[in-house]
C-alpha cells in the first residue's frame, strides 16, 4: 500500500510523560488489562555482546531520543523524500498519531501492544479491559479517528494520570513540554517500522524477520544516536514475552 498521510491535529490536550522504566511501563500495562508474560525490558547497550542479554523473544523496541535541531532536520529532509519518492507500508500496520502533547510514552505503548495483537497475533488482552475494548473500537478506524478516541477515553486517560506520576525521576509540571521523545519499531509483513505519532504516516525501514527483527532494529536506532552522538538522552526499552518479574 501506498503511504497515506494523517492530519496533523493541534495539541489542545496535555498529559503528563512517562517515565522510560520498564517497571512503570509493566504496572501501567497491567492497569489496562495487558496479562503477562508480556512486559517490557532495558536494552543495556547497542552492541551485539550486550544485546545478547536482552530477553527473547522480542515483539517492540520502544526508542527514547532527544528532539534536536539535527534531529529535526533530519526528519524534514525524510518526509520531503518520502512524500516525492513514496513508501509501501502494509496495511496490517496499526498506526495512531499523536494529538496529545507529552503522551509520546503512551504512544509508544499503544503502537508495541495494537500491532502485536491485531490479526491474529500472538498477543492476548484481558476480555473487556480498558486497552482490548479501545482497540477493537478503533482498529478499524482512519488514524485522526484512532487519534480522536483516545483523546476522548477518560478510563485510559486516568490510567495513564496514575502512572505518569510515579517512578524514579521528579514529575514534571503538567505545562512543561518534554524534549525527548519516544517512537516504536515493530516488524510487519517482513518490514521493519517506525511508528512514531508525530510523523504523517509509519516509516518503512526496510526488510527484517522476526529472528532477525532485535538486530535490525537496533541497527535503526544506532542511526538516531549517530545523529546526536554527544547527546547522551537515549535509551531502549524491549517489549517481550519473556518470563520475568511482574510487577
Amino acid at each position: 500500500m501506498s503511504t497515506t498521510t494523517a492530519e496533523p491535529t493541534k495539541k489542545t490536550i496535555r498529559w503528563l510523560p512517562l517515565e522510560s522504566n520498564p517497571e512503570v511501563l509493566d504496572k501501567y500495562v497491567r492497569d489496562l488489562g495487558v496479562p503477562a508474560p508480556w512486559r517490557y525490558a532495558d536494552v543495556m547497550g547497542l552492541d551485539e555482546e550486550l544485546l545478547a542479554f536482552v530477553p527473547q523473544p522480542v515483539h517492540a523496541l520502544i526508542l527514547l531520543f532527544p528532539i534536536t535541531p539535527k534531529y529535526e532536520e533530519y526528519r524534514k529532509e525524510e518526509q520531503s523524500r518520502i512524500d516525492q519518492q513514496g513508501q509501501t507500508v502494509s496495511p496490517k500496520v496499526i498506526f495512531y498519531p499523536q494529538t496529545i502533547s507529552n503522551a509520546c510514552g503512551t504512544m509508544g505503548v499503544l503502537h508495541s501492544i495494537a500491532n502485536n495483537w491485531a490479526y491474529g497475533e500472538s498477543l492476548k488482552l484481558d476480555e473487556g479491559s480498558i486497552i482490548e475494548t479501545f482497540l477493537k473500537r478503533t482498529i478499524e478506524m482512519s488514524p485522526a479517528e484512532r487519534a480522536k478516541a483516545l483523546e476522548e477515553d477518560k478510563a485510559w486517560a486516568h490510567v495513564h494520570e496514575g502512572h505518569a506520576s510515579t517512578g524514579q525521576t521528579a514529575t514534571p509540571d503538567l505545562a512543561d513540554d518534554v524534549d525527548l521523545h519516544y517512537v516504536c519499531l515493530i516488524e510487519r509483513d517482513g518490514h521493519l517500522y517506525e511508528l512514531d505519532g508525530n510523523k504523517p504516516y509509519p516509516i518503512n525501514h526496510g526488510t527484517t524477520s522476526k529472528d532477525t527483527f532485535l538486530l535490525d532494529a537496533i541497527k535503526v536506532a544506532k542511526e538516531f544516536v549517530k545523529r546526536d552522538p554527544d547527546n547522551l538522552n537515549f535509551s531502549v526499552i524491549a517489549a517481550t514475552t519473556a518470563e520475568g518479574e511482574d510487577y
